[in-house]
């Protein structure tokens, strides 16, 4: 098989596969608690537990067929797998505007997970074609994708949910649904026949993909370090709507605007700053960095005020968009060619526990202290607890560091 020369139109692509994948996650949180509330008729309180359920299942879509889809993509190159995932998207935006009732919205968030796991094969799609000195730049280019995504789904969500909560999904499947055209005739594969290999269900399912991690043990406490990243800023996705309705009494828009203002912090932090500040303070110091600024942050958000403070706080959480992208790259760094869709693979399962189990975790805590209770009632508590966690990886990192971590040397 001839591989394709990697165009400008084919990275192109990666980055808009990577977009929407972000774009349909953030769409649905501005009109999360409306949409809800309409088909469950519920309360705030209530209606976030639902959605911290959906988001749940969500991640578990994505823990269970990330490894497949990076253990396909191994075997049978990127293309094929990146153009099923974006028409899947496609039909899971369309399944979400039609839900008659609360079972259909599970059903589309599960097919979401299945089909946004695609940036695995993003992912790997991107270390077929680095070098990997350029890594981490490349991640973060990556991350400017999730962070873009993170802008735009927020801001259609928000304001063509005034028309309803069911017109944005609409917008998203035609938006996916075009992006499949595009991709399935400039999209080259850029896997080659010597660096495939077999596909194994017993590497493929979530559990067997860890293994990964015992064939290279100097990569689990990264790993580790990952799980508790993505469980902690797992409030943001779990609280933040509720959160700002029960606070400042904000509708849809205001929530979109404010979620796309912390999607354009982080797409300027990974997109921009990540290739000049990696070359210059090293990966390591910048994890720390992304550390400190979260948590400081989540501090802050449990106290503002107001609208001005929570967009001037921003600022301070935006350097958490470098944890991710720079660990990936160091992990990257650790596995041969041929394994990079397994690594990736196997960071999706880390990542979506975490995320799934923090997910579900940050949505009862807030139901839990938004009711008199004997410690707390607060609808900020989440950001306090996320707090703490953040400083827990800050000082295990610290460890590591001192420890001589693997993948670098101090």
């Amino acid at each position: 098989m001839t591989i394709a020369p990697t165009s400008k139109y084919a990275i192109t692509f990666i980055f808009i596969t990577v977009l929407l994948d972000m774009v349909g996650f953030g769409l649905i949180i501005p009109v999360q608690p409306a949409l809800i509330s309409q088909i469950a008729h519920t309360d705030v309180a209530h209606a976030a537990q639902i959605g911290g359920l959906l988001y749940g299942a969500f991640s578990l879509a994505q823990f269970l067929f990330g490894p497949t889809l990076g253990n396909l993509s191994d075997a049978y190159g990127r293309r094929p797998l990146l153009l099923i995932a974006v028409f899947g998207l496609g039909c899971d935006y369309l399944i979400v505007a039609l839900a008659p009732n609360i079972m259909w919205l599970f059903v589309g968030r599960i097919l979401s997970g299945v089909c946004g796991a695609s940036y695995v094969v993003a992912n790997a799609y991107i270390a077929d074609v680095t070098k990997p000195q350029d890594r981490a730049k490349a991640f973060g280019f990556l991350g400017a994708a999730f962070g873009l995504g993170f802008v735009i789904g927020p801001v259609i969500g928000g304001l063509l949910g005034a028309f309803g909560p069911r017109v944005p999904f609409f917008a998203a499947a035609a938006i996916s649904l075009i992006n499949f055209v595009y991709g399935y005739f400039i999209l080259p594969e850029t896997l080659t026949n010597e660096n495939r290999r077999a596909f194994n269900w017993s590497r493929a399912n979530p559990l067997g993909a860890l293994k990964i991690f015992r064939q290279y043990k100097q990569v689990m406490p990264l790993c580790i370090l990952l799980g508790l990243f993505f469980f902690a800023t797992s409030v943001y996705p779990a609280t933040w709507p509720f959160w700002a309705t029960a606070k400042f009494g904000w509708g849809s828009g205001l929530i979109g605007l404010t979620l796309a203002a912390f999607g354009t912090a982080m797409a300027f932090t990974q997109g921009v700053l990540t290739g000049p500040l990696v070359k210059r303070f090293g990966e390591r110091n910048l994890v720390f960095v992304g550390f400190a600024g979260a948590m400081l942050a989540a501090i802050a958000f449990s106290l503002a005020p107001s609208l001005i403070f929570v967009l001037a706080i921003l600022i301070v959480n935006a350097p958490e968009g470098f944890v991710n992208p720079m660990v990936s790259a160091i992990l990257s760094k650790a596995v041969p060619e041929n394994a990079q869709g397994e690594l990736q693979g196997g960071l999706s399962s880390i990542m979506n526990i975490a995320s799934m189990a923090g997910t579900v975790f940050f949505s009862l805590a807030f139901s839990y202290f938004m009711r008199p209770n004997p410690y707390l009632v607060s609808p900020s508590a989440g950001f306090i607890i996320a707090a703490g966690l953040f400083l827990v990886g800050l000082i295990y990192f610290a460890w590591l560091t001192r420890q001589a971590a693997p993948n670098e040397p101090r």
